[in-house]
């Protein structure tokens, strides 16, 4: 549809508008030709939620399924309803009822009256575990998810049209596949270590319920998900990656396409991205747009993030739009989105750019719109990396030429973007940061006692300050624009080496085996040779235990 508008403004012979199309039609997008999946079984038998006068009117629509099953939230106030109820042996009545799963597999417990406990409604109606479809008739809606699992109709609640639904149920019988719209490194994730949790970032952000914390690790259901990319926009470390397809390919896209499109004779490009429920959208307004601008369909707005904005323009595009109606979009999206594009607009800002470089465009406002003249960047190779490393080699080469230079930048709440600070007079390098930190922000100097740090990669997720037991680690929030500074492992704390008593080999701070010997030296198992041993290597700490065993067997027990 979108394209063959666009061959229509290119009948017009304007350069940019050949260009453009020549650019869409001769890059070829990389994705994932058989993508895995996940699949349905739905056996057609439906629950109807809802006040019973509303319900049992409904039931009629919906007599082609394999099965109907009603449950009503109030009585019928007639009385000529409610006795008729009576002959109906698929009605139940509980004032409350909660559901869990998604197409071919809902569990609905409620209290049903007249029965003493919580109950399986589907087993109690139909004999089996789960519904494979709910139409929810109910004002609120019985989940609190923002995007419905596939299956359920949250039509009380406007977030689906009865029409549609009755016309699209009897369609939901049999097998389905949906794509795997993720990919998950568990090695990558800044989530939990040790028993410490941290980064929550992509729970979140997911509007479907479908990621959640085991407490040890993130856990994504992959017949919840929905495909819709905030958890991997995001998550900082790409633990979390968009599969169809994944951001890589993506911006080797856009890189292709904007020097296709200079190759082709185009000027002053100016990228849309948008989701493909926006292309209709995107269709009318088109021709009221610069055919400079090249339309960039995403499977989801937000499966994208600044990592690809910024590529945009290092790869030459004059600015990003960022297109979409925010009046259906679900509150976590919009949120994600809003703070992803804040944080790169207050980049943008803190070097003296013009925000708008990067920003949400409006459908109402297509005709009023102009581009800028001229490009930030125009890098030859495309960037290499991950997308922390991609992001950081743009703002890099935009700092080199920014009119601006600050030294540091605050950022926006819960950005990945941080130092952390150190109390050395209290810090006993124990290395308890340094054993939860994911990304090696934090590790030891090796050869003597010491914390290194590094802060580009930081992703703020808290774990250090969370193990640290002296509690001297704390979170400081924000960006130093020097690349070496950031890039560079900074010490936060060294000290000399406590040196073994007997063989003289360092072995550990001299601070630590000092709180140990003030802190045990009272204790009934540390008197008298047994407190000298804290000031041993390993080692000799065991030849000396085991040299006092065999000179004085029956001091085994005083060991």
């Amino acid at each position: 549809m979108l394209n063959s508008t666009l061959k229509a403004l290119s009948a017009t012979k304007e350069q940019n508008g050949e260009a453009r199309l020549t650019a869409i039609n001769g890059t070829v997008e990389l994705s994932n030709l058989i993508p895995p999946t996940v699949s349905y079984e739905s056996r057609g038998n439906v629950l109807l939620v809802g006040e019973e006068d509303v319900i049992t009117a409904l039931e009629a629509q919906f007599t082609s399924l394999n099965s109907v099953t009603l449950l009503a939230t109030a009585k019928a106030e007639s009385e000529e309803k409610a006795n008729s109820s009576v002959k109906r042996n698929n009605l139940y009545f509980a004032s409350k009822a909660t559901v869990k799963g998604y197409l071919g597999a809902f569990e609905v417990s409620c209290d049903v009256e007249s029965m003493l406990t919580t109950v399986n409604l589907a087993k109690v109606a139909i004999g089996r575990d789960c519904f494979d479809l709910i139409v929810d008739m109910t004002d609120t809606g019985l989940t609190e998810v923002e995007i419905a699992a596939p299956g359920y109709y949250a039509v009380g609640a406007g977030k689906a049209k009865l029409a549609n639904v009755i016309e699209d149920l009897p369609e939901m019988i049999g097998t389905f596949d949906k794509p795997k719209y993720f990919r998950l490194n568990p090695d990558l994730c800044a989530h939990s270590s040790r028993g410490v949790t941290g980064c929550e970032r992509c729970v979140d952000a997911c509007p479907a319920g479908a990621l959640s914390s085991t407490g040890d690790h993130i856990e994504i259901n992959p017949y919840l998900c929905q495909g819709v990319g905030t958890c991997a926009t995001a998550c900082p470390t790409e633990a979390i990656s968009y599969a169809l397809p994944d951001p890589a390919n993506t911006q080797h896209f856009v890189y292709r396409l904007l020097e296709n499109y200079r190759k082709a004779g185009g000027e002053k490009p100016t990228l849309l991205f948008y989701g493909n429920r926006d292309e209709e959208n995107v269709n009318t307004i088109i021709a009221d747009l610069p055919e400079s601008v090249i339309p960039v369909a995403l499977e989801e707005l937000a499966t994208v993030g600044i990592d690809t904005w910024f590529s945009a323009l290092a790869y030459g595009a004059h600015q990003v739009l960022l297109a979409t109606k925010t009046s259906y979009i679900p509150d976590t999206i919009d949120r994600v989105l809003r703070d992803e594009l804040a944080t790169a607009q207050s980049f943008l800002a803190e070097m003296g750019y013009d925000i708008e470089r990067i920003a949400l465009f409006d459908f109402s406002e297509a005709k009023a719109f102009s581009g800028f003249d001229s490009a930030l960047l125009n890098v030859a190779t495309p960037l290499e990396g991950d997308k922390r490393a991609k992001l950081f080699a743009v703002l890099d080469a935009l700092y080199e030429n920014a009119a601006v230079k600050p030294e540091r930048t605050a950022v926006t709440e819960n950005a990945p973007y941080g130092s952390v600070e150190c109390k050395s007079e209290d810090c006993t390098l124990c290395m308890g940061c340094v054993s939860v930190c994911p990304t090696r922000a934090l590790h030891a100097i090796g050869d003597r006692p010491g914390l290194l740090f590094i802060e580009q990669d930081c992703v703020q997720c808290g774990m250090c300050e969370k193990a640290c037991p002296e509690k001297v680690i704390s979170l400081n929030p924000g960006l130093t624009w020097n690349a070496q500074t950031r890039q560079e492992a900074q010490v936060l704390h060294e000290e000399e080496a406590a040196c073994c008593t007997s063989c003289g080999k360092p072995f550990a701070p001299a601070s630590m085996v000092k709180m140990l010997t003030e802190k045990l030296q009272n204790h009934s198992q540390f008197q008298g040779e047994a407190i000298r041993r804290l000031n041993m290597c390993e080692d000799c700490r065991v030849r000396d235990i085991f040299s006092t065993i065999v000179d004085d067997p029956e001091s085994q027990l005083k060991v």
